[in-house]
């Protein structure tokens, strides 16, 4: 299983390597890859949204992946999803402008 910038960080911050203030700092420097289908159109694209996608590396995935294995706690997951959250919407913001 390869690893990405994400688990790289969420190792970091069980270690102690780096603080959740720190960690929580570069996931809201980061550019986060989309990991939402687009809305289905058709009947067909309906249908095939009814199987999971794959996880996506580097993305919103790592952290559900990393909270569902125990390696973070709540309060580290609710901090860190509010990150991405604020850097998902600074990167729409600077898009319309």
């Amino acid at each position: 299983m390869s690893t990405s910038e994400v688990d790289g960080l969420i190792s970091a911050l069980r270690s102690g390597h780096l603080t959740l203030n720190e960690v929580t700092d570069r996931f809201r420097a980061r550019s986060w890859p989309r990991t939402r289908r687009a809305t289905p159109q058709t009947a067909l694209e309906v249908a095939e949204q009814q199987d999971p996608d794959p996880d996506v590396p580097g993305s919103y995935d790592d952290l559900t992946g990393a909270y569902d294995r125990g390696e973070i706690t709540a309060e580290e997951y609710d901090t860190l999803a509010e990150a991405i959250a604020d850097a998902i919407r600074a990167r729409a913001d600077r898009s319309a402008s």
